[in-house]
């Protein structure tokens, strides 16, 4: 019989309108994507070469358990350049991927039935990883009205005796909106460990992403290489955590996951020396893509009361079309051939709601607004 930690786990909607997609496309049905919030670039060829050197060179094998060295040296430079801030290599551990360092860092927080803060709307993902380890995700409503910012003030009513975080995303998915420098300078104040998740860092075309470590120490950075470079196949991440922790998070490294793979932290090397130019030709792509598509969906008669600025995502409110946001998006999905992602799936406060993600090409990004379009003159 199934545990009951693991059976009230939700699914992860979005994935869900991704398979019905290509279920319909093994069918001969031409279908665009704009629910999935991958990277449509291949990786950088400076990664690219990196990966074959690293098999060739042997770096096959098992790394530290924090990671390789010279990647946790880079970043360093990274957080030094970008932000201003100093950090060791000793507080860096390199993940699979951004989720294992997610699990990490709750698993270090929490004990069973303590709470952790999260905005609602917020990543789908968030509420079933501290489930999983056995805490309670506290979900306090961010409006669009703000552009999705918390209210400080707000969360100060859903703080008690067993809150052991307040996490935090930006620029945040599913919105793409930022958030301030004051109010994390307010966050900082409730005296609670930030779990900053940071992944969309890079990905900002108006004003500037701040590091929670700018304000305080007292912070989890969450990290990785999947969106900003594009490798999300790779699977890389990492954790930057207050030293106090470290040598907790590393034993549970070292029974769970070993290591992140090698091959992968050698590209990773790479990616932070060597790929600046790429991005800055993704990021000006992607922002041609955000001016369009969210011109378009005004056009189209959707309200977007604070337009994103981050990532590549634009989070819509459809309640003029219905407020049950899942059967609009399979609808929109089986009639226009067009994958959104429902808002429900990004919490209760989302519902109502769509994101579509520009991690697409401009002309399937333009085919898709012009199905939706003829979707919508037909309601």
């Amino acid at each position: 019989m199934v545990s009951k930690k693991i059976a009230g786990i939700s699914p992860f909607i979005v994935m869900e309108v991704l398979e019905k997609a290509a279920e319909m496309e093994r069918k001969g049905v031409n279908v665009i994507h704009l629910e999935v919030g991958e990277p449509d670039f291949d990786v950088p060829a400076c990664v690219s070469k990196a990966v074959d050197e690293a098999f060739k060179q042997g770096h096959t094998h098992y790394t530290h358990s924090l990671g390789d060295p010279e990647l946790r040296q880079e970043i360093v430079k990274k957080y030094k350049l970008d932000y201003g801030v100093s950090i060791s290599d000793e507080q860096i551990i390199i993940t699979s991927g951004s989720s294992p360092a997610i699990l990490l860092t709750l698993a270090v927080l929490c004990d069973d039935h303590d709470e952790v803060i999260l905005s609602d709307p917020g990543y789908a993902c968030y509420p079933n990883f501290i489930k999983f380890i056995g805490a309670k995700a506290v979900k306090v409503p961010v409006y669009e009205d703000d552009g999705f910012q918390y209210r400080p003030s707000e969360i100060k009513k859903y703080i008690s005796a067993k809150t052991k975080a307040i996490m935090i995303n930006s620029p945040m998915n599913p919105t793409g909106n930022l958030l301030s420098e004051g109010v994390m300078g307010e966050l900082i104040k409730l005296g609670l460990p930030i779990i900053s998740d940071e992944i969309y860092h890079g990905l900002v075309y108006k004003g500037k992403a701040h590091s929670i470590l700018e304000f305080s120490e007292n912070a989890f950075v969450l990290n990785g290489f999947s969106k900003l470079y594009a490798m999300t196949g790779l699977r890389l991440g990492y954790v930057i955590a207050p030293p106090a922790y470290v040598r907790v998070m590393q034993k549970i490294q070292q029974n769970l996951f070993i290591c992140a793979g090698s091959t992968a932290q050698r590209a990773g090397i790479s990616a932070l020396r060597d790929a600046g130019g790429d991005i800055l030709r993704m990021r000006k792509i992607y922002n041609e893509r955000r001016i369009f598509i969210t011109r378009r969906l005004k056009e189209l008669g959707f309200n977007i009361r604070v337009e994103p600025t981050g990532a590549f995502y634009v989070f819509v409110n459809a309640k003029h079309l219905s407020t049950n946001s899942y059967r609009l998006a399979f609808d929109i999905l089986e009639k226009a051939h067009v994958g959104v992602a429902p808002g429900i799936d990004f919490g209760e406060n989302g519902e109502g709601f769509l994101r579509f993600s520009y991690a697409n090409s401009l002309g399937n990004i333009k085919e898709g607004m012009d199905r939706l379009e003829s979707y919508l003159s037909n309601l």
